[in-house]
């Protein structure tokens, strides 16, 4: 239930002040109206030579290139101060965890505060500036509070990052020597969180920021995405109202995400991801209704299966399955064959989500402009028997024809 917002934070200052008992703290975002001076503090407790301190770095969230500030103070006065300072700004969220509970307070559009406490067994303050980080982005972090985030979706975010840094991690590099922002587009967004969080990483990474567009064609969820981007402090993430076919971000792109676009709408997103000779490309698909569709209608129209195989479609459910594997199967050896090396995984624990494939994909060529390398001659011949055997011309194939040699086979 809401409550008077000034109470609510003045229950928060011993939290906040106290680095004996405090693990870690995080104030965002912006109240209706509001501006604060910074657009993010984190605090937590720190072990140094002089003894324990209470830590504070604040970040502006500008971009390109954030400016941000860390100061250590003691216990007793001087953390009070600069608790009561960071109190005092126009924060929308606060997320405070301690020894002994974890509080959550978000502050209404009506100016009032909803709080949510629960205990924290077994938690031990963060005191060793060399201690390892379990996540790479904090589960506490008040991005996930704004966006409704579960645990299970936590657990995504963590694995879908670690996949991320491993695509991109030759081509941060890179634009890190450049001293540029990273630029990185969704394509068919959605929700975003992924995007969020992606963002949120990536711009810890590199000094120059990163820019990042979402693109989608639902007006509401771009709408309600700017709004969280603009509370959060998320300088350079925007979202922009468009089809995947018409997105054209202009200036370039180092990294195309594609996470869990409808049917074909991934083979749209691969396709303009190969148009513009990304460097790194991650795509989650969702379903595969064009290829099952297509091993329907062979079945009906009594065309030949290739034995011993027939049995993997004869039953609904399984050649619902197979569909999912053959699709991303021929998705994978197409990317391939525009110079990509192409990885299919399991990006996260299937208890978690049942869409949990992940098709990544790094360009073999270390030139921004893409890779002037031979056809393989072999993967093509593989991939057209592939698809001939089943009777299915895969969408991307229909998307990429005139930009790479496939061989132009029969859609039903």
């Amino acid at each position: 239930m809401p409550e008077p917002l000034e109470p609510a934070l003045a229950r928060l200052r011993p939290l906040l002040a106290d680095p004996e008992r405090l693990v870690r703290a995080v104030g965002a975002g912006r109240r209706r109206g509001a501006h604060p001076s910074v657009a993010r503090a984190e605090l937590r407790p720190v072990r140094l030579k002089a003894g324990l301190r209470l830590q504070v770095k604040t970040s502006d969230g500008q971009t390109p290139v954030p400016t941000t500030r860390t100061a250590n103070h003691a216990a007793g006065a001087d953390a009070q101060q600069a608790v009561d300072a960071l109190l005092a700004e126009p924060f929308a969220n606060w997320h405070v965890e301690t020894r002994d509970e974890v509080v959550q307070l978000r502050v209404t559009k009506s100016g009032d505060a909803q709080v949510h406490r629960q205990a924290a067994a077994g938690r031990e303050a963060v005191t060793d500036h060399d201690r390892a980080r379990r996540h790479l982005l904090d589960p506490g972090d008040p991005l996930f509070g704004a966006l409704g985030a579960d645990a299970d979706k936590r657990r995504q975010v963590d694995a879908f990052l670690r996949q991320l840094l491993a695509a991109a991690g030759r081509t941060i590099e890179r634009v890190r020597a450049e001293g540029r922002p990273l630029r990185v587009v969704d394509l068919g967004c959605g929700n975003a969180y992924l995007t969020f969080a992606a963002h949120r990483y990536l711009a810890g990474l590199l000094p120059a920021g990163v820019h990042t567009v979402g693109v989608d064609v639902r007006p509401d969820l771009v709408a309600r995405n700017t709004r969280l981007a603009a509370e959060l402090g998320l300088g350079g993430l925007t979202f922009a109202i468009g089809t995947i076919e018409g997105a054209g971000p202009g200036g370039g792109v180092d990294v195309v995400l594609a996470l869990h676009a409808c049917d074909t709408a991934t083979d749209d997103a691969l396709a303009r991801a190969v148009a513009w000779r990304a460097p790194v490309v991650l795509a989650a698909p969702c379903c595969h209704h064009d290829v099952q569709r297509q091993l329907d209608d062979a079945r009906a129209a009594g065309l030949a299966q290739p034995e011993p195989h027939a049995a993997l479609v004869r039953h609904p459910i399984l050649r619902e399955r197979f569909a999912d594997v053959l699709t991303d199967t021929l998705r994978s050896q197409l990317l391939r064959l525009a110079g990509y090396r192409v990885d299919v995984v399991e990006f996260v624990d299937s208890r978690h989500t049942p869409r949990n494939a992940l098709l990544r994909a790094e360009h073999r060529s270390d030139r921004a402009d893409g890779w002037d390398g031979p056809v393989d001659e072999a993967l093509l011949k593989e991939h057209a028997e592939l698809a001939a055997a089943w009777h299915v011309r895969p969408a991307l194939a229909d998307r990429l024809d005139g930009v790479l040699p496939v061989p132009t086979g029969a859609r039903r």
